[in-house]
């Protein structure tokens, strides 16, 4: 696993600086340059406050930061196909403004 790796994709398709992800993460950002160079580990709760900064859920993090060999029986061409897709939806801008179930009108 890169979880480093998958951080820092998600944080650059966001569009977003190291700066205001270890803020609204509650780290510093040369904390969170260690994780997204892989020189520290983190734990659990830190991934939880990086996912959510980052506006994406915990298990993207670690579906992007799986190898092959990580995904067990999913092919790699079906892989590649999730990939694709998850990296296409990180592109999209997220509305932050609208609760579920809330309608416009």
């Amino acid at each position: 696993m890169n979880v480093g790796r998958a951080i820092r994709l998600c944080r650059t398709k966001r569009g977003a600086s190291q700066g205001a992800v270890a803020r609204q993460a509650s780290c510093s950002v040369s904390y969170l340059s260690m994780l997204e160079n892989n020189k520290r580990d983190p734990t659990l709760s830190t991934l939880i406050r990086v996912a959510q900064a980052l506006q994406v859920p915990v298990g993207l993090l670690f579906f992007l930061a799986s190898e092959q060999e990580d995904l067990g029986p999913i092919d790699e061409k079906t892989a590649g196909k999730l990939m694709q897709s998850v990296l296409a939806s990180l592109a999209k801008p997220t509305n932050a403004t609208t609760q579920p179930g809330e309608q416009h009108g």
